[in-house]
């Protein structure tokens, strides 16, 4: 992780508020948002199935690709403390946005931190 995130791009700020507000919703500790090229945006939770376990991040990622984005501006997760890295998730998200892309952490309240 990298220096904390204390000035969020309003967009990116928006992929927070989303992420958090899924978290609420589903009820789970984690969430994530991401915007793609087009500026269009996309939330998910993690995938507990016996037959299909994803993390929220490779969630997001897969309901972003399904829908056609070709590629990522921005990711956030969003987990019950704030400090619980998705390596995983993370490649996914750089395996379709490109090795730039910044991908936000963050707990239930508070800026998160760029990783």
């Amino acid at each position: 992780m990298t220096d904390p995130t204390t000035d969020l791009d309003p967009e990116d700020a928006k992929l927070l508020t989303l992420a958090r507000a899924t978290a609420r919703r589903l009820g789970t500790g984690s969430a994530a948002a991401v915007r793609d090229d087009t500026g269009r945006t996309y939330v998910a939770g993690a995938v507990e199935l016996r037959s299909l376990q994803l993390s929220a991040l490779q969630a997001v990622v897969a309901v972003a690709l399904g829908s056609g984005a070709q590629g990522l501006e921005a990711a956030v997760l969003v987990t019950s403390t704030g400090d619980e890295v998705d390596d995983r998730g993370v490649l996914a998200v750089r395996d379709l946005g490109g090795p730039a892309t910044p991908v936000f952490l963050a707990g239930p309240d508070g800026p998160g931190t760029r990783l």
